[in-house]
């Protein structure tokens, strides 16, 4: 008897999922996909590359079409928006299509940014960027030739929506409730960025909230309203972050914890629902260092999580033990402003005192290589490190070119619990070319030490 997996969202988790489960169960099993909108298997990461013209079009960013997808063996359905979970009866209801059972269900919503409720925040003109549909409508926008951009938020996607727009010649405003922008991380390296930013001659207004937006008689954006005065605006993008998509999980009573993350366990098995899966952006995730569960949207994790969902809904149907597990992740994320790049991994100050922690904090300036080599690049690392088990919590970096993704030995290291004095004594590779004789990382944990000392 011929069994379906039902997988709802055809992103990076979804079609991961549905590629995987199709590879390993037998021909006569179907895999259906509900995909409300038009694409599969694209970068979001990449939409302000594609907005900056970087990238040369969206079909650039579309790693897997759906006619591949397709060929495969897949019964993937655009434009079919699931309405309704039944976890009783396993079905799911689609707009003007009769309810589809399903034997597995993996939900792979994804996430959706964050609008507040503001007045005239539903104005034309003011739009968040979470899809290729919405990268898109940005790029129209832009051929309008509009006078002033906002961009609210300056985080990852803030940050790099106003380069696209500065990039691209806008006179561009951007606007943080914080004091510094950036505030992932430290705000020594947040005021390096801002520099960066006015250098740029991007408009930083930080330490302003926004209290709304106001509307010309044609219902579209003119200002953005703050408590530091008004703002012209004819475009508004919001990067102010995103929230899980889960509010059809929500709706059929499965559980949900930060931002609305479904809450599964590391097979991506939703708590108390052994029939449904769920992975990507919609879910809640383990902070391996603080174990407590965090809403934190990547593609990375989106692809990872796709990979366990698959393997554990096949061993599930074809009787075998499932051979990966997802075992949550350390906040690692990476982007970069113009030519100055910015890193950070595990926890800042702040999270680790709120964490329960007493840290430490050690920050040094190096080099991205031997200081006596040609034109070496400059960079600020900061550490983070508990003082009773001197276990390493975080790092940050901002600087030049290939500074960045020397984040990467710390990830390593907080996914492995070691100490600073592990992360000095690490065989860590040098040439005079590639690195100083410590490495960066190792340099701002050698700090840590000594300030343990102290």
């Amino acid at each position: 008897m011929s069994r379906r997996v039902v997988v709802i969202g055809g992103d990076a988790a979804g079609m991961t999922v549905a590629s995987a489960v199709r590879r390993r169960l037998p021909d006569d099993d179907e895999v259906v996909v509900l995909e409300r909108g038009t694409w599969t298997s694209y970068s979001a990461c990449g939409i302000p590359y594609w907005v900056a013209g970087e990238v040369e079009s969206a079909d650039a960013l579309v790693a897997r079409t759906p006619d591949a997808h397709r060929k495969n063996g897949i019964d993937l359905r655009l434009g079919a928006e699931a309405t309704a979970i039944d976890p009783a009866a396993r079905t799911v209801s689609v707009a003007g299509s009769e309810p589809l059972t399903y034997d597995r269900l993996v939900i792979a919503t994804g996430a959706e940014p964050i609008r507040p409720d503001l007045p005239g925040i539903d104005g034309d003109g003011i739009h968040g960027v979470q899809s290729l549909d919405d990268g898109q409508v940005i790029l129209d926008e832009l051929e309008r030739g509009p006078r002033h951009v906002v961009v609210v938020g300056s985080g990852y996607i803030g940050l790099e929506m106003a380069e696209a727009c500065v990039a691209r010649g806008f006179d561009t405003t951007v606007v943080e409730k914080s004091p510094t922008v950036m505030p992932i991380i430290e705000a020594a390296l947040g005021d390096q960025v801002a520099d960066a930013m006015r250098a740029r001659g991007i408009h930083l207004r930080a330490g302003v909230g926004v209290t709304g937006f106001a509307l010309d008689d044609s219902g579209r954006v003119s200002a953005v309203e703050t408590d530091d005065g008004t703002i012209a605006a004819d475009l508004v993008i919001l990067g102010l972050g995103v929230s899980a998509r889960s509010s059809l999980a929500a709706d059929a009573g499965l559980p949900t914890g930060p931002k609305g993350g479904i809450v599964v366990d590391d097979r991506q098995r939703v708590d108390g629902f052994p029939e449904i899966f769920a992975a990507g952006d919609c879910v809640a995730t383990l902070d391996r260092v603080t174990g407590e569960l965090i809403h934190i949207p990547l593609g990375t994790h989106a692809n990872k999580q796709g990979m366990v969902a698959g393997d554990s809904i096949s061993a599930d149907l074809l009787g075998e033990e499932p051979r990966l597990a997802f075992p949550g992740v350390v906040q690692t994320a990476i982007t970069k402003f113009c030519s100055l790049e910015i890193s950070r991994t595990g926890l800042g100050e702040r999270q680790a005192r709120e964490a329960g922690f007493d840290p430490v904090v050690a920050s040094i300036e190096t080099t991205n290589f031997a200081g006596y080599m040609p034109h070496p690049g400059t960079m600020t690392v900061i550490a983070v490190a508990d003082r009773s088990s001197r276990r390493l919590l975080g790092a940050q970096i901002v600087g030049a070119e290939d500074a960045a993704l020397r984040i990467d030995v710390a990830a390593t290291a907080l996914a492995t619990g070691m100490t600073v004095d592990d992360v000095v004594m690490l065989d860590l590779a040098y040439a005079p070319p590639f690195s100083s004789v410590w490495s960066p990382i190792q340099v701002a944990a050698r700090a840590a030490v000594k300030a343990l000392a102290g």
